[in-house]
């Protein structure tokens, strides 16, 4: 290792040319990063701050690092998803960036939690996590770092039920900012971002035409929404399952079907996974769907699909396409596996476009400038970024994309802000 390069472990340095190229296409599509970037860079809001990041190995997440290093960070990046990092970005942060990368794709389990050590190893003063991974570490095998974490942020949905159910049983012991509860993080990223790259995912694995076809959406979220609505807008007939009665209501007046997971298993061509839970679809599923059936994760942990029934009961011919394995049942039928069951616009594809993440990555760093001043008086817990940071984020968006809105006159203020007003 070069004694000018930072601690790293990446797959392979002579990527560093192709991902800074990468990189830098994707920050022309982030200008409000590049904004909050261009600022920090004068004010080094973050001089003598060490950060330790869990997160997709992206282009979009370089962004964001490299906008924090701008501020004064010393940071240290470890990726959230074995499949997700992307090598060439990895070996361009180190080489091009000098940031501290632990990260290679397709990590055994092993691996992976040997990186989110090396990232912890910095002592963090905040960190962020995605999926509560690197939160949890530090609670459970790295305790003696507690001391230094002021608090950190939480980037995905499944992080913040993790965070929210620690904080629930007294066990986080610093703030944690629920960055994905942001309007312009789940409203956008998740809806917009999730829906179209899950599509692009399965287009690359398969090549599939998805006009005609039953596509099952088990969830509908904010993410669900995204993938339901893409998967309609490209011809399909779109089940939705779920265990939230209002949200399967919502879908049921979306115009959508609406049945359980049993009921769409013997009907369905595409599945996808999109809930935060485990054992989504599992040997009772597998055993009354169609041959050929083609299923996928968009959630986050490769546990929605019961990946490990599939590995120990069938006949498995993997890499039959590009991020797909197929597994033949009992009963004959073929049941194709896109990325493993892991995160699919990720596995098989390049994410959420940058445009989106744009948003989401600069409600990290403002958030993270936020906790500095105010971590003192946050408790442990989760906590909401302010609106204010929010609605600046959306404004600076529209201004990039040559949008225009009113502003309240002061009649208007008064009237909103008074209840003396009649009708």
């Amino acid at each position: 290792m070069s004694a000018n390069l930072p601690k790293h472990e990446i797959a392979d340095s002579a990527l560093a040319t192709i991902g800074k190229k990468r990189i830098e296409w994707a920050d022309r599509n982030m200008p409000v990063l590049a904004q909050i970037r261009e600022r920090f860079a004068k004010e080094k809001p973050f001089k003598g701050v060490r950060f330790s990041a869990c997160m997709h190995v992206t282009t979009e997440t370089a962004n964001l690092m490299r906008t924090l290093e701008a501020g004064g960070a010393q940071l240290a990046l470890c990726a959230s998803n074995p499949l997700s990092t992307q090598d060439d970005v990895a070996a361009s942060l180190v080489h091009d960036f000098g940031i501290s990368v632990f990260a290679k794709k397709g990590i055994d389990r092993d691996g992976y939690y040997r990186h989110i050590n090396a990232a912890l190893d910095i002592s963090p003063n905040q960190v962020f996590d995605d999926g509560c991974d690197l939160v949890n570490t530090l609670h459970t095998t790295r305790t003696e770092l507690l001391p230094e974490v002021a608090g950190g942020c939480e980037e995905t949905t499944t992080g913040v039920i993790r965070l929210s159910q620690m904080a629930k049983d007294g066990a986080l012991k610093f703030p944690m900012i629920a960055v994905n509860d942001t309007d312009t993080k789940h409203m956008f990223d998740n809806r917009y971002g999730t829906g179209q790259s899950t599509m692009d995912a399965i287009f690359r694995a398969t090549n599939q035409l998805i006009a005609g076809k039953v596509f099952v959406v088990a969830g509908f979220g904010y993410c669900g929404k995204g993938v339901a609505d893409r998967a309609r807008g490209l011809g399909a007939d779109v089940v939705i399952t779920e265990v939230d009665p209002t949200k399967a209501l919502d879908a049921l007046m979306q115009g959508f079907r609406v049945m359980p997971m049993k009921a769409a298993a013997r009907i369905g061509d595409i599945f996808i996974t999109v809930t935060g839970n485990r054992t989504i679809i599992s040997k009772e599923h597998f055993e009354l769907m169609k041959d050929g059936a083609i299923l996928a994760n968009a959630g986050h942990f490769n546990i929605e699909i019961d990946v490990e029934w599939l590995e120990k009961n069938t006949k498995k011919n993997p890499q039959i396409r590009h991020a797909t394995d197929e597994y033949q049942i009992s009963n004959g039928n073929r049941i194709l596996l896109i990325a493993e069951g892991r995160l699919v616009n990720l596995g098989a594809a390049e994410g959420s476009p940058a445009a989106v993440l744009d948003m989401s990555f600069a409600n990290q760093a403002l958030a993270a400038e936020w906790l500095l001043e105010e971590a003192g008086s946050l408790k442990p817990g989760v906590h909401e970024v302010p609106k204010v940071i929010d609605k600046e984020i959306a404004r600076l968006k529209l201004k990039s994309m040559g949008a225009e809105i009113d502003n309240l006159t002061s009649v208007q203020e008064d009237y909103l802000s008074s209840w003396e007003h009649g009708s």
